[in-house]
C-alpha cells in the first residue's frame, strides 16, 4: 500500500486492525467481534485465522473457534489444542469414528496423549460398549494419566449401576480434589447416583450442615431432583468433565492460565449445560484478566440450584476484580451469614474487607472462620488471617496475642515466624526474641525474599549494619520489584557509608512506591537519609 494511502473502513485489513488494537487494549469482545468481521471478508487470511482462532477460545465463540480451526487445519499448522475441540465436536454429533481418529491423533502428537485412555472409555461408551480405561504401567505419563482416571472409572461405572467398582473409584477420585473442585465433584457423583436410584450412596457423598450441599440433600431426601439432575452423563459431557479438570489443573502459573482458559472454554462447547465446567471457566477467565467474562460463566453456575453456592463464590472473586467491590462483599456477606456457612466463606468475606481497609470487620470474619475449629484442629492460617487484620487495624496487642497463638500451634511455619517476628521489629519491641523469631523463619526458607529482607531489617536496627548489608542485597536480589525491600537496602547502604549505591536503591524503590513511601523516598534521594525519612 502507498505511504500516506487511507484504508478501507470496510477492509478485511481495517476489521483485522481494530482486532489487533482492541487485543491489545484487552477488549476482547470488539477483538472478537472484528476478527470475525475479519474473515468474512478475508476468508483465505491464514494470519487472520490464527488470532481469531485464539481469541475466539477465549471468548467463547464456538462457531468462530470451529471455523478458524478448520483453516488453520487445512494448511497444517492447527495449535494442539485443536485436536481437544475436534474430539469435542465429534462427541457432541455421536460420530464415533470421528471422535476416534482425532483421539489417535492426539496420542500421535503428544501433548495430551495421556488423556486418551479416559476419552476411548466414553467413546465406547457411546457405541454401546463397556471398555474402562486402563492405564498402562509402560506409558511415561501413567502417573498424569492416574490423576483423572478414577473420576471416569466411578462416572461409567455408576451408569452401569456397578456400585462394587464405583465406590471407591469415587473416593479415591475425591482424594485428590479438595475445595471448590471437590466440592462440585461430590455434587456431580451424588446426582449420577441419584439418577440410578442409589439415593442413600448419594448422600454419603454431601457432608451433612454444609451450606455448600443445603440444596443437594434437601432434593435428594425429598427424592426431588432439579431438571437435568437425573439425567446420566453423554460421552461429550464425560469429555467436558476431562478437560475442564485439566484446564483447572495446568493454571498454576501465566502461561498456564493462559492454555487453561482455552481448555476450559473447549469444555464448556462440549457440554453448554455443565454447572461444573462454568465455575472452572469463570476461575481462569478471571485469573486471565477477563473478569466480566468471569461474571458471565460464574453467573450460569450460579442459577444451579446445587452448584449455585459454588458458582457464588466465583462471582463474588470475577465482580471484585471486575472492579464491583460493593456488589462483591454484599454477596460475600450473604453467605457468611447463611445457616452451615464454612470457614472459606468467613475468609473471603474477609479479604475483601482487609482490601478495603475495613480490618474490624476482616478481623470479625476471620474470627468467625474459627468457631467450627478447637485448638488441637484449628488451622494456623485463620489465625494469621485475624492477626493481620488486627495489626493492620492497629490493634497490636490484640494481634500480637494472636500471631503468638499461631506460633504455637506452628511452630516451624516460617509464614508466622517472620510475620510475628518483623511486626515487632517495626514497633522496636522485643527486639532480641523477635530477631530470633527471623533467623529460625530464615533457616527454614532460607530462599524466600520476603524473610530474607526481615532478617536483614532486623538486624540493622538492632545495629549490626555490616551484617544486615549483604542479607538485605540478597533479599533485593531476590525482590527487584519490591519497594520495601529496596528501600531498606538503602537504608543500610547509607548508614554503612556507601551513599551512590543507597541512592541507587532508593531510586530503584521510588519505580513501584506510591503515596506517603514514595514522598519520604524522594526526598531520601534529594537529601540523604535523616532520623524523619528512615524506613519503618
Amino acid at each position: 500500500m502507498p505511504a500516506g494511502a487511507a484504508v478501507d473502513p470496510d477492509s478485511a485489513l481495517h476489521a483485522y486492525a481494530q482486532a489487533r488494537l482492541a487485543d491489545g487494549d484487552g477488549a476482547l469482545q470488539a477483538a472478537v467481534a472484528n476478527y470475525r468481521a475479519a474473515m468474512t471478508l478475508d476468508p483465505d487470511s491464514i494470519a487472520i485465522a490464527r488470532r481469531s482462532f485464539a481469541q475466539a477460545l477465549e471468548s467463547g465463540d464456538q462457531a468462530l473457534a470451529v471455523r478458524a480451526a478448520t483453516m488453520l487445519d487445512a494448511e497444517g499448522i492447527l495449535p494442539r489444542d485443536g485436536t481437544l475441540l475436534w474430539i469435542g465436536e465429534a462427541l457432541e454429533k455421536r460420530d464415533w469414528a470421528a471422535a476416534a481418529r482425532a483421539t489417535d491423533r492426539l496420542e500421535q502428537e503428544g501433548n495430551f496423549a495421556f488423556l486418551a485412555p479416559m476419552i476411548r472409555s466414553w467413546i465406547a461408551q457411546g457405541e454401546g460398549r463397556t471398555a474402562p480405561a486402563v492405564i498402562s504401567d509402560a506409558d511415561p505419563f501413567a502417573n498424569l494419566a492416574r490423576r483423572y482416571v478414577d473420576e471416569h472409572v466411578a462416572l461409567q461405572a455408576i451408569a452401569r449401576g456397578d456400585l462394587e467398582t464405583a465406590m471407591p473409584a469415587a473416593r479415591r477420585a475425591l482424594a485428590l480434589r479438595g475445595g471448590s473442585d471437590g466440592a462440585a465433584l461430590r455434587l456431580t457423583f451424588a446426582g449420577q447416583l441419584a439418577a440410578r436410584g442409589f439415593r442413600d450412596e448419594a448422600l454419603t457423598m454431601l457432608p451433612d450442615g454444609s451450606a455448600d450441599f443445603a440444596a443437594a440433600r434437601s432434593d435428594l431426601k425429598r427424592g426431588k431432583y432439579p431438571k437435568g439432575k437425573r439425567a446420566m452423563l453423554s460421552p461429550a459431557q464425560g469429555y467436558a468433565r476431562l478437560v475442564s479438570r485439566l484446564a483447572a489443573d495446568i493454571a498454576t502459573d501465566e502461561a498456564g492460565v493462559a492454555l487453561g482458559m482455552r481448555l476450559a472454554r473447549i469444555a464448556t462447547f462440549a457440554d453448554p449445560t455443565s454447572a461444573e465446567g462454568h465455575i472452572i471457566a469463570a476461575r481462569l477467565l478471571t485469573a486471565a484478566g477477563y473478569p466480566a467474562f468471569g461474571v458471565a460463566e460464574a453467573c450460569k453456575a450460579a442459577e444451579d440450584k446445587w452448584y449455585g453456592p459454588l458458582g457464588e463464590a466465583e462471582l463474588i472473586v470475577a465482580l471484585a476484580e471486575a472492579g464491583d467491590r460493593a456488589d462483591a462483599i454484599s454477596l460475600a456477606r450473604s453467605r457468611a451469614e447463611q445457616a452451615g456457612a464454612d470457614a472459606a466463606r468467613q475468609v473471603q468475606l474477609g479479604r475483601l474487607l482487609a482490601d478495603e481497609k475495613d480490618f474490624a470487620g476482616a478481623a470479625a470474619a476471620f474470627r468467625a472462620a474459627q468457631a467450627g475449629y478447637t485448638d488441637e484442629t484449628m488451622p494456623w492460617s485463620l489465625l494469621l488471617f485475624e492477626g493481620s487484620a488486627l495489626e493492620q487495624g492497629e490493634q497490636w496487642d490484640a494481634a500480637r496475642a494472636v500471631l503468638e497463638r499461631a506460633a504455637k500451634l506452628a511452630p516451624n511455619e516460617p509464614v508466622i515466624l517472620n510475620y510475628l517476628g518483623y511486626a515487632q521489629i517495626e514497633r522496636r519491641q522485643n527486639v532480641d526474641q523477635a530477631l530470633a523469631l527471623l533467623q529460625r523463619a530464615s533457616a527454614l526458607k532460607p530462599q524466600d525474599a520476603s524473610i530474607i529482607d526481615s532478617l536483614g531489617w532486623a538486624q540493622y536496627v538492632t545495629g549490626n549494619v555490616k551484617a544486615a548489608v549483604p542479607v538485605l542485597e540478597r533479599a533485593a536480589a531476590g525482590a527487584p520489584d519490591d519497594p520495601t525491600v529496596n528501600e531498606h537496602l538503602g537504608d543500610a547502604l547509607w548508614s554503612a557509608g556507601r551513599r551512590y549505591e543507597a541512592r541507587y536503591a532508593w531510586n530503584a524503590a521510588a519505580i513501584f512506591a506510591e503515596g506517603d513511601v514514595a514522598e519520604r523516598l524522594a526526598a531520601k534521594s534529594r537529601e540523604g537519609l535523616k532520623p524523619e525519612y528512615a524506613a519503618p
